[in-house]
Order: structure tokens, then C-alpha cells, then sequence
């Protein structure tokens, strides 16, 4: 049986101080194999207001307007992705953000790039999806490749 190396490696990245964790593992087994290493973040999909739904209210409700909302996000995730790229010594090309849902998002970008191996994160849950976590199960359900999962310990 031949077993191949991994020579592209994905790593999912939220930015969150805990899950920290998730992408050490992934820059110390690219470098250990010698492997490119790409950083994805997702930013979820807002979907615009609904200005005609009925809530029951006669009065004017003050929405956030989504677009914004959007924007300030794509701004946060520029400079979070920028200060960890340089970190890593990720090239640009290889820090990626997209729109849209998490664990469908890292599947197209995985089967885009033909990675080897993706890497997610996965804090504790109970119940059916206590194995995994929201994200991680679904790429696990579409995966095109290797999946690992890095377990995030919550204080």
C-alpha cells in the first residue's frame, strides 16, 4: 500500500484566541513535511433585511444595515488574515477569505486547490455532533481529502 505525503495542507481559521491551537498544528506539520501551507477564513454570508416581514409591531424597527455590517467584517478579516500571514510566513496568495457557508467553503476551496489534507478546529459539544462540532462535521460529509481535526480546549 502507497501511502502519498501531504503536499498542500488548508487550514480553517477563525481568528479566535483559543483556536490558536488549530493553526500551530498546521504551520508545524507543514513545516515538518515540507508541505504549502494556505489559510482560509470564512466570513458567513448576511443575508439582507427583510423589510416587508410581519413581527406583530406597527412601528418602524431600526435594522443594521447588512451591507455594512459585511463590509466591516471583509475590513477585520483583511487585517487579521495580513498580521497572520506575515506571522506564519504564509505568502499572500496563499491567505485566502471567502463569503459564504463555513463547512461548504472549505470543501470548494479544498476541491479548488486540490489540497491534501484540511485542517479545523473543534470545540467540545454533546450531543450526536459531540465528536466534531457544527464546521468540522460538514466538511467531513463533502471532504474531497484528508480531514484533521484539532480539538480546542474552552476555558
Amino acid at each position: 500500500m502507497e501511502i502519498n505525503a501531504y503536499l498542500h495542507i488548508l487550514v480553517a481559521v477563525d481568528f479566535e484566541q483559543e483556536s490558536e491551537v488549530v493553526v500551530a498544528r498546521a504551520a508545524q506539520l507543514s513545516r515538518l513535511l515540507d508541505a504549502r501551507l494556505t489559510l482560509l477564513h470564512v466570513v458567513e454570508y448576511i443575508p439582507p433585511a427583510v423589510e416587508s416581514m410581519y413581527l406583530g409591531y406597527s412601528g418602524e424597527i431600526a435594522l443594521p444595515d447588512t451591507k455594512d455590517l459585511e463590509d466591516e467584517l471583509m475590513e477585520f478579516s483583511k487585517s487579521q488574515m495580513l498580521r497572520l500571514g506575515e506571522q506564519l510566513g504564509v505568502p499572500e496568495a496563499d491567505r485566502l477569505i471567502r463569503v459564504g457557508a463555513t463547512g461548504r467553503m472549505i470543501d470548494t476551496v479544498a476541491a479548488e486547490l486540490e489540497v491534501d489534507l484540511v485542517i479545523v478546529g473543534s470545540r467540545g459539544r454533546h450531543g450526536l455532533l459531540g465528536l466534531f462540532g457544527d464546521t468540522a462535521e460538514s466538511v467531513l460529509r463533502r471532504a474531497t481529502c484528508d480531514l484533521l481535526c484539532v480539538k480546542i480546549h474552552e476555558e
